[in-house]
């Protein structure tokens, strides 16, 4: 069962670390040091549900509705290139992080957009209950859990490394060049993100 946990937290880790809405995300909030701990335990926990549900079977249903696909990807594409209109706002304005500073936004206003950024994206529902489910599928009971279980940690662990990583990197970030460069990163992310989605749906 070991070798079928290690190959959850492979599979976990290839489809998590690549780069997302969600990773910009926790970097850029890890950065700023803005709830570095409530933000990547609320990707993690929505991640290990949405696993939890593809290793039970409930993928292939999902995958199915084509009205749930195209509402959450429609919603999800909106709300992005809303936050990526935000990130290029703030390279534009500029800034600089002071080693004391503290987070800006409440802590409400945090897990909401923390909960947007995650559950409006249907790339989560792909790389978690669909195609994670999908490779569960291919172990026998009980091995479909380890292999979630596996996934599970694997998101866990990168979230709150990602985050932490992010705080870490914050003394470079008292520079207003370090800024731009960053909050220019996430616009690219979350527009290209957005346009991928809508491409996805409407095939232009």
């Amino acid at each position: 069962m070991l070798l079928t946990f290690l190959k959850g937290f492979g599979a976990g880790s290839g489809l998590i670390i690549a780069i997302g809405a969600q990773n910009a995300f926790v970097l850029s909030h890890g950065v700023r040091k803005n709830h570095y701990i409530i933000i990547p335990l609320i990707c993690a926990i929505c991640d290990a549900l949405l696993i939890i549900l593809g290793v039970t079977g409930m993928g292939t249903l999902i995958a199915s509705s084509k009205n749930f696909s195209l509402i959450a990807g429609i919603g999800g594409a909106v709300f992005l290139f809303i936050y990526g209109i935000r990130s290029f706002r703030s390279a534009i304005r500029g800034g600089s992080l002071s080693a004391n500073q503290k987070a800006e936004s409440s802590l409400k206003t945090a897990i909401l957009t923390t909960l947007a950024v995650t559950l409006l994206n249907p790339h989560v529902y792909l790389d978690t209950v669909i195609l994670l489910g999908s490779i569960s599928s291919q172990f026998k009971q009980p091995g479909h859990i380890f292999f979630g279980a596996g996934a599970v940690m694997a998101s866990f662990i990168w979230f709150f490394s990602l985050s932490i990583g992010g705080k870490m990197l914050a003394p470079l970030f008292t520079k207003e060049s370090s800024w731009r460069i960053l909050d220019t990163l996430v616009g690219i992310t979350m527009w290209a993100i957005a346009l991928s989605i809508l491409k996805g749906l409407f095939a232009f």
